[in-house]
């Protein structure tokens, strides 16, 4: 009976335990409840929320650049887009074998294509075929009963309306690399493209804008179902650039068929208005997406289309660099005004003999006359009479051999040599011989056309260290630095730059202008590709025209007009055009001529 009690007390116990167990779950999920459901609320309706609404950034409008007179020179346009929803055919295979009988796509383009229908979700559209014309659009919604899945998408897309002409200085955009900095939530937008080369990459976070966004709200798979909210992005903003237009075609002009660079600035603002490399390629090639075919073809062309020439293009500046030389030994004391040196054609070092390109020789100069009839023994003696250390100075306080600063892309630091950078690159010393081979600008001497547009202006501007700049600028630069020269010697130099172009026996005589008594002062200088021999010297030089193409002499001119009251400087190189006189001299007089008949016009280049 006790034992009957014993488990009867037992089981009691246990029901009270288990119930009391019950209770205190019910209790704690009722309390859980009340938590998640009042404490909480908040949190888990955002959470809900991010489960059921989807929020996806819209791309901005890319800012438009503009040429100094409001001309477009990168805009965008309507872009017609087709696209295909996996979903949404019966058949993958069937609606891309009906789309190419109205539209063909490439091998390239069809890998493409099927490479992103396995990467996206069934819904998501996939790009067949961009920057379609009207009727193109036109053509595939008249047969969208026998595509299925196919949609028509309008967005905008880059355009460049110059094409070629301002390829190198404008650059172009194109999609977004791994190698590229995502520093801007838009650049993980697939399809999203930047500013690659040029001005679209040096004002790139001005020109991409501010990302508007739309919230969606999607299924459990992410489909959307409907349009919540839309808030409009903010357009890139407007660039105004120093460019012009005119100039900038003039220069195309007159390049043609050449290979070379043009490089036109004011000489007082550093403001940049022709900046053309020859050949040039379409940057709508790119923006639209280059095909290998295309690639291929730049990459071949003996010319170097996609090369800058303008800042990469690197040279011997030849005669043009004696201005520098000319000034080192009148800053040093190593030459006067008035003292006289006498070319007999050749001069001796050793037993190494050093030619003038004149063969007879100038006879008796001065260093205006020896800038006008561009006397090589003169300046050989000059460089060995004033030393490499004063005559790199100069070069550098007028700006070779340093980069720009421009603000494109690759360019080129040039090169300035001396007996420490000999010692530092060859571990050799310096030689007497290198010296005066440096006079006449050859040698170790390295610049690029816009370093001799830079010393250019700032020979014509007074001696001012002005800067180039692709800004359009509504004043002069403040407070510019004063190079170091005296104002009598930069005179004399300029002087000889005068008589190089408007006084018999100069070098570029043939290339002067008189426009409305403006006149330009300027030099030229030839570089040679091919080293002339002891053995062609004396059975006969080459003629440059019977050498192959890129044996010949580079060509180049520099120049600034008027000579009275400077106001535009400009560099020309034409890569083996033989003669500076005869081929780069020509170009710079012209370019020249047509700022000053701008000027005189109702829109000038101001």
């Amino acid at each position: 009976m006790n034992r009957d009690n014993d488990k009867g007390k037992v089981l009691i116990s246990r029901t009270i335990f288990l119930s009391g167990m019950q209770l205190f779950l019910l209790v704690m999920i009722i309390f859980r409840l009340y938590y998640l459901q009042v404490y909480q609320a908040d949190k888990y309706k955002t959470l809900a929320d991010e489960n059921r609404i989807s929020t996806r950034l819209l791309v901005p409008a890319r800012g438009i650049i503009y040429d100094r007179h409001g001309n477009i020179l990168a805009g965008n346009r309507q872009n017609f887009q087709a696209m295909i929803v996996a979903e949404q055919t019966a058949s993958i295979d069937e609606t891309l074998t009906a789309f190419k009988k109205i539209m063909p796509l490439s091998e390239d383009e069809e890998k493409r294509i099927r490479r992103d229908l396995k990467r996206n979700r069934s819904f998501v559209p996939i790009k067949l075929k961009d920057n379609l014309t009207w009727e193109q659009a036109t053509a595939i919604l008249l047969n969208l009963p026998d595509l299925s899945g196919v949609i028509i998408d309008e967005g905008l897309s880059r355009y460049y309306p110059y094409g070629d002409m301002f390829a190198h200085v404008i650059g172009y955009v194109a999609a977004v690399s791994d190698r590229d900095v995502k520093d801007d939530p838009l650049l993980e937008v697939p399809g999203f493209k930047i500013g690659k080369s040029g001005v679209e990459k040096l004002y790139e976070k001005e020109l991409r804008g501010k990302a508007g966004n739309i919230k969606l709200e999607v299924n459990a798979v992410g489909r959307v179902m409907k349009e919540i909210e839309l808030i409009e992005g903010e357009a890139g903003q407007r660039v105004d650039l120093s460019l012009d237009v005119r100039l900038q075609q003039k220069a195309y002009e007159l390049l043609g068929e050449e290979s070379g660079a043009v490089v036109m600035m004011k000489v007082n603002t550093g403001e940049v208005l022709a900046f053309a490399s020859a050949p040039s390629f379409d940057p709508n090639l790119f923006a639209n997406g280059l095909s290998s075919e295309n690639w291929k073809e730049l990459n071949s062309n003996e010319k170097k289309p996609l090369l800058n020439k303008a800042v990469a293009g690197l040279y011997s500046p030849g005669s043009t660099f004696k201005m520098v030389v000319g000034l080192a030994a009148l800053e040093a004391g190593a030459i006067n005004r008035t003292r006289h040196s006498y070319c007999s054609g050749k001069m001796m070092l050793g037993n190494h003999t050093f030619h003038c390109w004149k063969r007879e020789g100038h006879g008796a100069l001065s260093v205006v006359q020896a800038l006008q009839h561009s006397c090589d023994i003169f300046f050989y003696e000059t460089a060995q009479k004033v030393g490499i250390a004063k005559i790199a100075a100069m070069a550098r306080a007028f700006g070779l051999g340093r980069k720009t600063n421009i603000g494109i892309e690759n360019e080129k630091d040039g090169l300035i040599p001396d007996a420490e950078w000999k010692k530092k690159r060859f571990g050799e010393a310096w030689q007497l011989g290198e010296t005066i081979i440096s006079g006449i600008g050859q040698g170790y001497i390295l610049t690029t056309p816009v370093q001799l547009a830079v010393m250019v202006s700032r020979i014509a501007n007074g001696g001012y260290e002005v800067d180039p700049t692709f800004r359009k600028a509504n004043e002069p630069q403040k407070e510019l630095k004063r190079i170091n020269v005296d104002e009598q010697n930069l005179e004399l130099v300029k002087r000889g730059m005068y008589e190089v172009v408007n006084v018999a026996g100069g070098t570029a005589l043939g290339a002067a202008f008189n426009f409305n008594g403006q006149q330009m002062a300027g030099k030229t200088g030839s570089a040679q590709v091919k080293r002339i021999s002891m053995r062609e010297r004396q059975t006969g030089v080459i003629k440059q025209e019977d050498l192959p193409w890129k044996y010949r002499d580079h060509a180049l001119f520099v120049a600034f007009a008027p000579y009275d009251k400077p106001k535009y400087g400009v560099a020309v190189v034409v890569e083996h055009g033989r003669s500076g006189s005869k081929v780069a001299a020509p170009i710079a007089s012209k370019m020249l001529q047509e700022a000053l008949k701008l000027d005189a016009t109702d829109k000038p280049v101001d």
